[in-house]
């Protein structure tokens, strides 16, 4: 419990450091974030009939983030995101000489890994500019109520919680811990609102359902995911917390929702 309690001071202590230290540190350090859990995710699923291409899958994954990053940046435009076509016909045709039993179910879990993995985190880096200049509130206002959901949803089902979510995939989920995971997530889109301000209230609103939501919906994802592996953590990153799909798992099905969200409304 102590070295649970010590790795998850300094991991919070880090994230806020990279948001708020300016728009490079938050650039790279989630870039680099989501090119360590789509390797995680390669080690996670690789075994004897399966084997994801890591080499070709992180030099796509690579090209993807530099090129959106400096799109961030302001430094190169986004016609550049031509460069990964290349890296992933190499991939179907490297299939063809590695000789694996299933090639095709290789080309899957390749591409999968960085749709799931990477991707998501794009979009989170995305909306640190989704208003223009770099502006660290939005993103960091994102973590806050993923990390509130999280608290108010095993607070209030450990207390309350009588009736299975979704016992097949998570049997410690309950209604109860969902339901107060998204009333403490809105309760504190009111106060980002009045602090940080650049949303509208019922923006922020939105955002903490979204993030209840599709937060709970991609922890679930991603224990269904180590579920049918038949293992308990993503990885052993973070000493007492598992990988980093164990810490981002909401995240990676919430983020590109808020931005769609937010791109409509913006």
């Amino acid at each position: 419990m102590l070295t649970r309690a010590i790795t998850g001071f300094f991991f919070i202590a880090v994230l806020i450091a990279a948001v708020f230290w300016g728009q490079l540190s938050f650039v790279i350090f989630f870039s680099l974030v989501g090119i360590g859990s789509l390797y995680e995710f390669y080690t996670l699923v690789r075994s004897q009939d399966i084997k994801p291409n890591i080499l070709l899958g992180i030099l796509i994954a690579l090209v993807l983030t530099v090129v959106c990053s400096l799109y961030f940046l302001e430094i190169s435009p986004m016609l550049t995101l031509w460069m990964c076509i290349p890296f992933i016909t190499f991939l179907f045709i490297a299939a063809l000489f590695q000789k694996n039993k299933f090639p095709f179910h290789d080309i899957a879990y390749s591409l999968l890994g960085i749709l799931y993995a990477c991707v998501p985190f794009l979009f989170f880096i995305s909306l640190g500019f989704i208003k223009g200049p770099y502006n660290p509130y939005i993103p960091m206002g994102f973590l806050i109520m993923l990390w509130t959901n999280d608290t108010g949803a095993y607070l209030s089902g450990r207390s309350l919680g009588r009736h299975k979510l979704f016992e097949r995939i998570s049997p410690n989920k309950t209604w109860e811990g969902f339901i107060g995971g998204v009333i403490l997530a809105v309760a504190v889109s009111v106060v980002l609102h009045h602090y940080f301000g650049v949303l509208k209230l019922g923006e922020w609103i939105s955002i903490a359902f979204i993030i209840s939501v599709f937060g709970t919906l991609g922890d679930l994802v991603e224990s269904m995911l180590k579920r049918s592996l038949g293992v308990k953590d993503s990885g052993n990153i973070l000493p007492g917390h598992g990988g980093l799909l164990d810490r981002f798992d909401g995240l990676l099905v919430a983020s590109p929702l808020v931005y769609a969200l937010l791109l409509m409304i913006l």
